[in-house]
């Protein structure tokens, strides 16, 4: 089958991963993340845009300057160009998917922790999940 149909909502929630790639096609990305208790994902900035969906815990976004609380049923949206950042500042891990366009990292790529995904500088390679 073509495409990703799966209950994304019961994917982030159950997962424990830092960064895990579900699926990656050749414009967009989805990535589902999980932010220890006062875990951030860490300032960035992409030439791509980006979205952020919050299924369980609380947080802060910050995008270009703007601090938001987060928590469950919140989306965030990062436009290509702006600085932003998560950060979990609940006691339970903070779980979320994103959605890059496009892709930003490598198809089934999985960082169990932030200081991981530090390490590797991987990005997309022009590879897909089909």
């Amino acid at each position: 089958m073509k495409g990703f149909v799966k209950n994304i909502e019961d994917i982030a929630v159950t997962n424990k991963e830092f960064r895990r790639v579900l699926y990656t096609a050749g414009n967009i990305q989805l990535v589902v993340m999980s932010l220890e208790p006062t875990e951030e994902i860490g300032m960035e900035l992409h030439e791509l845009d980006q979205f952020f969906r919050v299924e369980e815990g609380t947080g802060e976004a910050l995008v270009e300057g703007v601090h938001a609380e987060i928590s469950a049923g919140f989306a965030v949206l990062v436009p290509a160009g702006t600085h932003h950042n998560i950060i979990n500042t609940g006691n339970v891990p903070l779980k979320l998917y994103t959605l890059y366009a496009p892709p930003n990292h490598r198809d089934g790529i999985v960082h169990h922790t932030r200081a991981e995904a530090e390490k590797d500088d991987e990005h997309f390679d022009g590879r897909t999940s089909e």
